[in-house]
Order: structure tokens, then sequence, then C-alpha cells
């Protein structure tokens, strides 16, 4: 191979990632810095709800374990999409835990002891917040015409809306 064609595979291997997006520089900025937040917000509430999930007890122990478990599973589910969405439109995501700790807004819970409806109620609280970040971060797509990034966030918003009611109608104390 002649060296001109060996030095430009060598700068396409050290490129920086540049993938290109039909968004503005300041919409690929804006939007996946959003969207980086939000993963990082997806991971707390994930270990959260895994956390309760594993140390959860009591009477209902069965159908809390089960429900924490499937909603644990369906919010692990989207960091995926989240990130590559990232990707797509030309961003960076999350490289490290550290960076996840950095950006969070959702608090953890290392409390030696949670009740049952304690646990409950603060994923509630944490599900509706995580719907309140959406919905930011949709309304930061819909300035930039980022109508792909905003539908996915439609779905994701549902979902979330629907652990929150789960949580709250699995911890409603019967009269």
């Amino acid at each position: 191979m002649e060296k001109s064609k060996q030095k430009d595979l060598a700068k396409k291997r050290m490129a920086p990632l540049a993938t290109p997006s039909a968004l503005s520089a300041a919409a690929t900025r804006d939007i996946s810095g959003g969207l980086n937040i939000l993963l990082a917000d997806i991971f707390a509430l994930y270990l959260k709800t895994k956390n309760f999930h594993w140390h959860m007890s009591g009477p209902y122990f069965r159908d809390y374990h089960l429900l924490l478990d499937d909603q644990a599973d369906q919010i692990i589910a989207i960091t995926d999409p989240v990130a590559e969405r990232v990707r797509k439109i030309g961003g960076t995501t999350l490289r490290s835990t550290g960076q996840i700790c950095a950006l969070q807004r959702l608090a953890d819970n290392e409390s030696d002891y949670v009740t049952p409806s304690d646990m409950l109620a603060e994923l509630h609280q944490d599900n509706m917040r995580l719907v309140a970040f959406m919905r930011a971060t949709h309304e930061l797509c819909d300035e930039h015409g980022d109508v792909a990034t905003a539908s996915l966030l439609e779905n994701w918003i549902d979902e979330a809306e629907q652990r929150a009611w789960f949580l709250f109608e699995s911890g409603r104390h019967s009269a």
C-alpha cells in the first residue's frame, strides 16, 4: 500500500468521534448534554431500584420484590437507546461511574434499613422526578427541532409514569 493511503488510514484511526448529524452543533451539544444528565439519573434510579429489590422484606416481600425487579429491567432497558441516541446525533456519552455520580440529580439511598413503604414512596418520587427531567429534555429537543429524540422521550415518559403509578398504588394502605 502506498504511503499516502497508509497516512489516510492512520488519520482515520486517530480521528475524534465525529458522527455526522442534521442537527446544528449547538443542538448536538445541548441535547447530548441533556441526555447524558438524564442517562446518569436513569443509572442512579436503576441502582436504587435494584438496591430496594435486594433489601425488600415484610409480608408483601414477593410482590414488591418482583415489582421492583420488573421495574429495574424496564429502567436498564432504556440506557442503551439513550446513549445510542447521543451518538446518533453526533455527541459523546458517559464513560464512567464517576461521570454518573457527577451528573446524577436523583439521590442515592445507602441506609442500612428502609421500610418497604418508604422504599415504594421514594421510588415513586424518583420516577416522578425522572418524568419531569424527561419533559424538560423533551422541551430542549423541541427547541432544536429534534423530533426523533422527542418521540423516544414520549415513550420513556409514559413508562416512568406507569412505574410511578404502580409504586403509588402498591404503597397505599387499605382502610
